[in-house]
């Protein structure tokens, strides 16, 4: 069975290659025997930027 973790990050207004807050967060998974699955943007605005996604982490439970 599996048990699945997800975590909101905000994409900030100035966000590009600079950023490392997602790689932290998945970091922090692994340590704690977590799999990174993948994302799923939440919030889109109408010109097609991606504001918010949820991180989503798999563990065998």
């Amino acid at each position: 069975m599996k048990k699945y973790e997800y975590v909101n990050v905000h994409i900030g207004k100035f966000i590009g290659a600079k950023s490392e807050e997602h790689r932290k967060i998945i970091n922090e998974y692994a340590d704690k025997g977590y799999r990174f699955v993948g994302y799923i943007p939440t919030n889109i605005t109408d010109y097609g930027k991606i504001k918010d996604i949820d991180l989503i982490f798999e563990i065998d439970f």
